[in-house]
């Protein structure tokens, strides 16, 4: 298993260069340039060549190319051109909101899916079943900035005064700042080192910060906040999971070994959950994986409706700003996010079939 996970690994490495060529000529590609995108169309020829001299853009692209991936692999991301910021920092802030933004809406989308599924499988051809794929395609087909709109109406206007209201955006009520668990617990970090950096990205994940140092108002405060988006974001990858779960199963339950089963006099629900359904999972663990890297790419729409500051907003905003290094530097980190995802997967498949790992 360990050679296995090494190989994938190194495999990775040129996948990741590539992305990094790709990505980096394809942001150069986009009409306009990012001196006028900051200091407007009127900026003159003068200003604008002093900008590219400050930020490295009067080079050829072979040369900038060149110099990206060398800070690269010594872990510079570059400095926001917008912002001038690192871009590092950018993401500690806000790659975790889009983590958890990504993971609620997987917990929903898996644990109504996989269960949808099943039911509609084992209902073949009732009605059950065909409300099941209806839910289903149409859960496909919504709009997500549309369902995040009307998910707002509801419960923000509509059941505003009810037990039920709960906040349209944001990702925390104004004025309520969580304090960092290593603060709380009056750690001492020296400045700019890589552990503050880490301690600082794991507290900026509200719910997981909140919780360890027993902030439970903030916890509640941050679910709450959660609930909407994350529900509007699950409709797809639930609906896909659902259609998957439900073609898979029901290949496996007109197998040999199944109908044996149920030759020997076991009971269905057995046969459907010792039997079938561990080997109809390989397929939904391969589409919950590809879903979930799409997920961790960031919902533009998503974060826009909701006002959230999270990967794919920051992307969508930089690439309208010009703002290359941010783009490179985010679109690496979901390349990782995605090569580490699949990763998961490929190793869950031996806990699942006996005979990969038997391979």
């Amino acid at each position: 298993m360990l050679r296995f996970v090494a190989r994938r690994l190194l495999l990775t490495v040129p996948v990741l260069i590539g992305i990094v060529a790709v990505v980096f000529l394809l942001a150069r590609a986009i009409p306009g340039d990012p001196c006028r995108a900051l200091l407007g169309e009127r900026a003159t020829e003068e200003a604008c060549v002093r900008f590219d001299q400050a930020n490295g853009l009067d080079k050829p692209i072979p040369i900038q190319l060149g110099i990206y991936i060398g800070n690269l692999v010594r872990g510079n991301l570059g400095d926001s051109i917008r912002f001038s910021r690192p871009v590092s920092q950018l993401l500690v802030e806000r790659l975790p909101m889009t983590i958890e933004l990504a993971s609620a809406a997987m917990v929903i989308a898996i644990v109504v899916g996989i269960p949808l599924g099943i039911i509609s499988a084992r209902r073949h051809n009732s009605m059950v079943d065909v409300g099941t794929m209806a839910f289903a395609n149409v859960g496909v087909s919504m709009p997500v900035f549309w369902l995040g709109l009307m998910l707002a109406y509801l419960f923000a206007l509509v059941l505003k005064d009810t037990p039920f209201a709960l906040p349209p955006s944001g990702r925390l009520t104004a004025g309520v700042v969580p304090v960092p668990f290593y603060v709380m617990w009056g750690w001492t970090i020296s400045e700019g080192t890589f552990r503050e950096t880490g301690f600082e990205f794991l507290s900026n994940f509200a719910i997981f910060n909140s919780i360890i140092t027993a902030q439970w108002e903030i916890t509640g405060d941050a679910i709450k906040h959660l609930i909407l988006p994350s529900l509007a974001l699950s409709t797809i990858p639930t609906a896909i999971i659902a259609r998957i779960t439900r073609s898979s199963l029901l290949e496996v339950l007109g197998a040999d070994y199944v109908r044996t089963a149920r030759a020997k006099g076991a009971q269905e629900q057995r046969v459907v959950t010792r039997h079938a359904l561990r080997n109809a999972l390989l397929p939904v663990v391969t589409i919950s994986g590809l879903q979930l890297g799409a997920l961790l790419g960031g919902a533009v729409l998503t974060e826009t409706v909701f006002g959230l500051a999270g990967v794919g907003r920051s992307l969508f905003e930089a690439t309208t700003g010009r703002d290359y290094p941010i783009i490179q530097g985010f679109t690496v980190v979901i390349a990782v996010g995605y090569v580490l995802v699949n990763l998961l997967v490929d190793i869950s498949y031996a806990y699942l079939d006996p005979r990969i790992r038997l391979q």
